[in-house]
């Protein structure tokens, strides 16, 4: 029997808002994306989804924006020069997992994309609270940071939902080099959450010194990737483009495929997540 498969193309690495973005750009509703997003309850920011093009490459560009933030403030989602960490120390303006979790739980979004947003943000918490070594229950997340991976996250939660694809595969991760600037000074590419995230994941480094995966990007792959190949058996439906915030000498962007497979695909699989349905 056929299954409706999603292919994540990571060949410029993966972030939230280029997953977001692609997911948007396969063709759903926005109007009916917006009205599920609503359900969330989560105020104080503005978002914005337009077209946007990276080497001659058009797709969708997504943008959040913290309402009544002064230019300090002012922030795109989670994308590569936009690294957010999760840290052990509370201060104002913070969500704790917990907190987090209990906003998606009393959300009214559907049961299906509260589970999916679930999974992601606790593989997203675990990571952070390993490598600052703390609970991921006391995880928190700056407020701007927080804002971005929940609407990413749950953003992403919905469009499976409403996709609802029997599995989801991804390519090898390409995963960029060099350093990167994050709250506690400089960081290796791939940083330390990231990385956590991305063990058992085929990864490899096209060379540039940049970073091309981000936390987010990572536990959305790592929570909902259950085989990883460089191409999937499969005859393609759409094609959606995510679009990146910097410029490279590759497009900064995220490919993703919408179609059924054809025959039974034998590739990398991840041990915890084998086979998994949607």
């Amino acid at each position: 029997m056929q299954m409706k498969i999603l292919y994540f193309d990571c060949f410029s690495g993966i972030s939230g808002d280029m997953t977001l973005g692609a997911l948007l750009d396969l063709g759903i509703d926005r109007k009916h994306w917006r009205e599920e997003m609503k359900k969330l309850k989560l105020t104080g920011y503005r978002l914005e989804i337009k077209e946007g093009i990276k080497k001659g490459i058009s797709g969708t560009d997504v943008f959040v924006e913290l309402e009544q933030a002064d230019s300090a403030h002012r922030h795109v989602q989670d994308d590569q020069d936009s690294h957010n960490h999760g840290h052990s120390h509370h201060h104002a303006g913070q969500r704790n997992f917990r907190e987090i979790r209990k906003l998606i739980e009393d959300s009214g979004i559907s049961r299906k994309a509260k589970e999916l947003a679930l999974v992601i943000f606790e593989k997203l918490a675990r990571a952070e609270g390993k490598i600052h070594g703390i609970s991921y229950e006391e995880v928190h997340f700056h407020e701007v940071g927080a804002v971005d991976s929940i609407v990413d996250i749950v953003g992403v939660a919905i469009c499976l939902d409403l996709l609802s694809p029997d599995k989801i595969i991804s390519s090898p991760v390409n995963v960029g080099g060099g350093m990167v600037k994050c709250q506690h000074g400089l960081y290796p590419v791939p940083a330390p959450a990231t990385l956590e995230l991305l063990k058992g994941i085929p990864v490899y480094t096209s060379g540039h010194q940049f970073e091309l995966v981000t936390p987010t990007g990572a536990a959305i792959l790592a929570a909902l990737s259950s085989e990883f190949t460089a191409m999937p058996d499969m005859v393609i439906r759409e094609i959606g483009y995510g679009i990146g915030k910097r410029d490279y000498e590759l497009p900064n962007c995220l490919r993703v495929w919408q179609g059924e497979s054809v025959k039974k695909k034998t590739g990398h699989r991840r041990g915890e997540n084998p086979g998994k349905q949607y």
